[in-house]
């Protein structure tokens, strides 16, 4: 059985902190435009502030939200700075992915140059060492 039929834990979480971020006299407007009951959003509530919520408890029907309102706005304020810190970290990724893909679409380009320039070069038969002489090559002209 769960909090709510029809519902992920994720859509409540965020059903719970658009509302908790609607300003002062403007819940009740939202909430009504929302189609969801106050019974319904308090339940949800209950359920995410008190943690039962991810563990997947129904609150009960009586009582208040335990969670002073202070911490409740702690706990948004915590979520809203996460969400940030995450959306940052998102786009620094999101450049630096942009930067690889560059830097990639550079090196194969080069890497295709190269090998149009050594097909086009004439084939030149260069003397091979002995794999086994391991020694730099002896010139032939005399020191003396």
């Amino acid at each position: 059985m769960s909090i709510s039929a029809g519902f992920t834990t994720e859509q409540i979480r965020e059903f719970v902190h658009q509302y908790e971020i609607q300003p002062h006299g403007q819940k009740a407007i939202w909430l009504k435009s929302q189609r969801v009951s106050y019974d319904r959003l308090r339940r949800w509530r209950s359920a995410v502030f008190d943690g039962d919520l991810d563990r997947g408890l129904i609150p009960r029907d009586g009582g208040l939200v335990t969670v002073p309102p202070e911490k409740r706005t702690g706990i948004e304020k915590q979520r809203a700075r996460e969400r940030a810190a995450q959306e940052a970290e998102l786009a620094r990724l999101n450049a630096r992915v942009c930067e690889l893909e560059q830097t990639n679409e550079a090196l194969g380009k080069a890497i295709g140059l190269l090998h149009q320039m050594s097909e086009q070069e004439p084939a030149v038969n260069r003397p091979t060492t002995d794999p086994s002489d391991s020694s730099t090559p002896r010139t032939t002209s005399s020191d003396s």
